[in-house]
């Protein structure tokens, strides 16, 4: 890995629960003025959180949690039917505020590092989530600046339906949808279509419409 000028082991983990091995791979931003204030926060005891990688917008990379571990990144949530995130997952933390986009070398490296983890835990794309995914209305990271179609293409997350919707939604019909993609923390339509939107169209507003049901990249 690229070196850092971040040197840092959160203490804030513990062992999986259960038995439990990483399937999911959550991506998260950072939402804080630098990559030192994010590696100082996931490493302080008393904040309670962690992650196990923190990329910075110049593409270095710091371990701060062994994978095999339970970092505590996801908190409340749920995916396909799915709680105890933590336990079933891998977190990555991107250096950014949430308000601009994400540069080619965290990309870069973002990339480089989904491709070792997925490997060595057998994580299918489809695995690869955001934390507004299992968390709808509580989380909204990594954003409507994170680019969901360029990992998908690499088979570096899942692509989703690419299909256009062709009949009016219905709410329940969503719902269902929805569901069946992995959105299971809620029933709420409003956070539903909020988190969907967020990964496959964050551009879309206002209600409910037939793109709604396609839930995938067109790619």
């Amino acid at each position: 890995m690229v070196g850092t000028p971040l040197h840092c082991k959160s203490p804030n983990h513990g062992p999986r629960r259960n038995g439990l091995r990483p399937s999911l791979i959550v991506l998260h931003y950072t939402a804080m003025d630098s990559a030192e204030a994010a590696c100082a926060r996931l490493c302080d005891p008393e904040a309670e959180v962690s992650a196990h990688y923190l990329i910075t917008m110049t593409g270095d990379t710091m371990p701060l949690v062994p994978e095999d571990q339970r970092a505590w990144h996801a908190g409340a949530g749920e995916w396909r039917g799915h709680s105890d995130i933590n336990s079933r997952s891998i977190g990555i933390e991107l250096d950014n505020r949430g308000s601009h986009p994400f540069p080619e070398p965290q990309m870069a490296m973002l990339e480089t590092l989904l491709r070792g983890i997925m490997d060595r835990w057998a994580i299918l794309p489809e695995g690869v989530i955001g934390h507004s995914d299992m968390a709808p209305g509580r989380k909204v990271d990594p954003g409507p600046r994170f680019d969901w179609p360029r990992l998908a293409r690499q088979n570096l997350a899942g692509k989703g339906n690419s299909q256009r919707a062709t009949a009016d939604p219905t709410v329940d019909a969503f719902v269902t949808a929805a569901r069946a993609a992995g959105y299971t923390a809620t029933h709420d339509i409003d956070l539903l279509l909020q988190s969907t939107r967020l990964r496959f169209a964050p551009w879309r507003k206002g209600p409910l419409c037939a793109d709604d049901m396609v839930l995938g990249h067109n790619l």
